[in-house]
């Protein structure tokens, strides 16, 4: 009989996805609006970014389909495909970053080289991949529990230490911005979440309890770093670590926190690159994938992810607004080779979110353009003759 995820696994696998390093650095930009702002911008962005991560999961969830199955719904069977091949770009590119990312930081505790960081954390990622999300159960349960005692630890160190909140005026986002670069996180992890809600016994339970998971521990990620900078004066939270003799707990949380992260990247690419055919199997396609990542790790500086961000959003906002709208009106399109009203309503969506860069809107940039998207796609399907 085939295992199905219930709740307290579907939650172990999504806290795992919220304690990041990337997170955390990601958090420490906010600083710069003060304390109060800061959080502020952080709750709206998450909330806005987590609703539109719960649609994605349920509507997967219900049809019990992978994340980029149900792109076919509302673009036909052919026109899924460009968003299946760019949520593998996608997951690719975030294997390398957060590989990165946790080399750099496991490397400023013990220096061994970041080369040599990054294959370990490959390796564990690789490790996770062939044990299988199904079969991750009590490993998650272990793993996720010391990181939570480690990361309140940090938590203590940051917040309860000498320092003092005060504002950090040079490089500072504006409310906007901020906004949207809370949205972007849970919005980035919206193009796989179905991958594994779709195996829960309980769809709608299952997706809601990932959503407010990953909301929660998100927000705490990003308000570690934020705290990181405006009360521990720094933003290297490696450093935070070794000035609190974390030594060997810090490089615990900084590995294995990468490693439970990635690991959902690696193998949801795998996943989505079966949605392009059904020559490849989605487990070694996920091993390829990490592969992949640890030698971009290796070989490539990835510091800055702004634009990175921004690419994904501007893909993947309307598409999830296109998806929610035709959930709305229960249209379902996937016995069709393309639904091009839906794809210009989408290559509309695209442009919109482009310009809205240029705008400094208090929500970011996401909220609008999922607005106006789904409006715009509602009043398609309404007036405009649907091909059969």
């Amino acid at each position: 009989m085939e295992h199905k995820t219930n709740l307290l696994e579907n939650g172990m696998i999504w806290f795992g996805a919220g304690v990041s390093i990337a997170e955390i650095l990601t958090g420490t930009y906010f600083a710069s609006l003060g304390l109060r702002n800061a959080l502020l911008t952080i709750l709206i962005g998450h909330l806005i970014g987590c609703t539109l991560l719960f649609f994605a999961g349920y509507i997967g969830g219900k049809a019990r389909k992978s994340a980029m199955e149900t792109t076919k719904m509302s673009f036909g069977q052919k026109g899924g495909l460009f968003f299946a091949l760019m949520n593998v770009i996608q997951l690719i590119g975030w294997t390398a970053i957060m590989i990165y990312d946790g080399a750099l930081s496991a490397n400023a505790i013990w220096n061994t080289g970041i080369w040599l960081w990054a294959l370990v954390i490959g390796l564990l990622i690789i490790l996770w991949i062939k044990i299988g999300i199904t079969n991750l159960g009590k490993i998650n349960t272990v793993t996720m529990t010391a990181l939570f005692i480690l990361t309140l630890v940090l938590c203590k160190v940051i917040f309860f230490g000498n320092g003092s909140a005060a504002p950090i005026s040079e490089g500072g986002l504006t409310f906007g911005a901020a906004v949207e670069m809370a949205v972007a996180m849970p919005l980035s992890w919206m193009p796989l979440i179905s991958d594994y809600t779709k195996e829960a016994e309980k769809p709608f339970a299952a997706t809601l309890t990932s959503s407010v998971t990953y909301g929660i521990i998100s927000c705490w990620m990003y308000i570690i770093g934020m705290g990181a900078a405006l009360f521990a004066g720094t933003t290297d939270i490696s450093l935070i670590m070794v000035r609190a003799g974390l030594g060997l707990a810090g490089l615990l949380i900084v590995v294995f926190s990468t490693v439970t992260t990635t690991f959902l990247d690696a193998y949801s690419a795998g996943i989505s690159a079966e949605s392009l055919t059904s020559r490849i199997s989605g487990k070694n396609m996920g091993i390829f994938v990490a592969v992949i990542g640890t030698v971009g790790a290796m070989l490539f500086p990835m510091d800055d992810i702004t634009n990175f961000l921004y690419f994904i959003g501007s893909v993947f906002a309307p598409m999830i607004a296109i998806m929610i709208a035709d959930f709305l009106v229960k249209a379902d399109d996937s016995g069709r080779d393309f639904q091009w009203v839906n794809l210009l309503v989408w290559l509309l969506g695209f442009c919109l979110y482009r310009y809205l860069m240029t705008v400094d809107f208090v929500l970011g940039n996401t909220f609008p353009d999922i607005l106006i998207t789904m409006i715009v796609a509602l009043i398609a399907r309404k007036l405009l003759p649907q091909e059969r």
